[in-house]
């Protein structure tokens, strides 16, 4: 069966358990063999077609943005205060800085935004110039990528949301596995199966084979 059928029938199946009082998000689940985490380390970015919500964006900038919840440089000390590192780092889903200022970045903030995932990325995240138009076109460019990394042989990410149709899901789902299967190297071979499922439902397994 093609996997876009089995997704389809995943769904389905997945719609059938109990209502929840939330609007649950959809996680994907792809679980991967012959795999070695620590020697083949997965970190990239993909578009995806469907946007699945507005991220909380900051971003460590010389001046203050109105656009953007901003952390200038004078604002760096308050952060030396664990607590309120932790607070900065749970507050937001996404960190973005402005070129000049990321050694400083990097000094300050980065033994606690590498681990949690949000050091700004070359890939998607640093600004040579935040200009109104730079900061939009990049909060946009975050809004429609997820972020694909590997801690263990197993990869989570969430995908969409209960309320998004079915085929915006599984246009998100068939975006991130094609950009995970050319990112492995070798590629089809080191996915044993994925399975996707609702906050607080059971996971579907989707066969790949």
């Amino acid at each position: 069966m093609e996997i876009e059928e089995q997704l389809k029938k995943a769904l389905e199946e997945l719609r059938k358990n109990k209502e929840r009082k939330f609007n649950q998000t959809v996680d994907l689940i792809v679980n991967l063999q012959k795999f070695d985490v620590k020697k083949s380390q997965l970190n990239i970015f993909v578009h995806i077609p469907n946007k699945i919500k507005d991220k909380k964006i900051a971003g460590f900038l010389e001046t203050k943005h109105e656009d953007m919840e901003t952390i200038t440089r004078n604002d760096f000390k308050k952060y030396s205060d664990k607590k309120e590192m932790k607070k900065l780092i749970k507050k937001f889903d996404f960190f973005i800085s402005q070129a000049s200022l990321m050694p400083q970045v990097a000094t300050a903030f980065g033994r606690f935004l590498g681990p949690a995932g949000k050091m700004p990325s070359p890939q998607l995240g640093i600004l040579a110039n935040p200009d109104d138009k730079s900061v939009k076109e990049l909060k946009e460019k975050i809004n429609q990528n997820v972020r694909v990394r590997t801690k263990e042989a197993c990869i989570k990410l969430p995908i969409g949301k209960q309320n998004m149709k079915d085929e915006e899901i599984i246009g998100n789902i068939l975006a991130v596995y094609n950009a995970i299967l050319k990112s492995l190297p070798k590629e089809k071979e080191n996915v044993k199966n994925i399975e996707i499922k609702f906050t607080m439902s059971k996971p579907v397994k989707i066969s790949i084979r």
